[in-house]
């Protein structure tokens, strides 16, 4: 135990040494406006000196001389990037050639610059300038659209609906129609078949048509509902194939 205190002890002294000495304020310079430790006596006795003389003079000290340079002497000139045009950028070598043979239009090169002068505005007829109140109000008057409108209300015609075009009657069935007229829904019988269809032979017989609609109309067109020659209708619900009338209904949520 009395080791591991001598060792503490050991620490604590130096510790202490390293510790930097406080200043005296009776040992050095002092300025009561500052504190301790700030100013050297040489320091020190500039400040009182110049403090006696601002608080006796009116007249300012001259300022230390200070050496001017232009700011130009100071600044590093950057370079001025060449000017090009946005062609001689991507094909340099063709505007070079096309310059050395004569063929351009004859008109010098512009190259991009703010100085540039504002293009000349050419003049397009057929484009409109109605959306241009000043030119609109060049040549129009408040008379003359108001003539303009009464013409054009003159010219207004309101046209009557009229009924949808009957098909002929060599047209197809209509399945829409059909699903409309209809109200059972699919796999209930209806119509009675005498002709007992296999699965594979029903499958067969919808694979000659490219939709269930198809096999539809055709089963209509040829007797259907009441007649299956087809057999493509073998529980009589007088729906062909995988066909269903849910979609065609309203309300159906189809």
């Amino acid at each position: 135990m009395s080791i591991r205190k001598f060792m503490m002890m050991g620490a604590v002294a130096g510790l202490a040494a390293c510790q930097p000495a406080v200043p005296d304020s009776g040992a050095g310079a002092y300025d009561s406006g500052r504190g301790v430790g700030f100013d050297d006596p040489s320091t020190l006795a500039a400040r009182q000196a110049r403090d006696a003389q601002l608080a006796t003079s009116t007249v300012v000290p001259n300022a230390p001389a200070v050496s001017g340079e232009p700011l130009s002497a100071l600044r590093t000139p950057v370079p001025q990037p060449t000017q090009r045009s946005a062609r001689a950028v991507y094909d340099p070598q063709s505007l070079d050639a096309e310059l050395a043979a004569g063929t351009n239009s004859g008109v010098a090169v512009v190259n991009a610059s703010p100085s540039n002068a504002a293009p000349v505005f050419q003049s397009n007829p057929a484009i409109s300038d109605e959306n241009s109140f000043d030119a609109v109000s060049g040549r129009e008057t408040i008379a003359s659209d108001a003539a303009r409108v009464q013409s054009n209300r003159a010219q207004y015609q309101i046209v009557q609906p009229t009924d949808l075009p009957q098909r002929s009657g060599d047209a197809q069935p209509n399945v829409v129609q059909y699903a409309l007229q209809t109200n059972h829904p699919k796999g209930t019988k209806v119509y009675q078949r005498l002709n007992i269809a296999s699965v594979s032979g029903l499958m067969r017989s919808c694979a000659r048509y490219a939709s269930a609609d198809e096999a539809q109309i055709d089963f209509l067109a040829r007797g259907g509902p009441e007649r299956d020659r087809r057999g493509l209708d073998p529980d009589g619900d007088g729906y062909a194939c995988d066909w269903d009338p849910a979609p065609f209904r309203p309300n159906s949520g189809g």
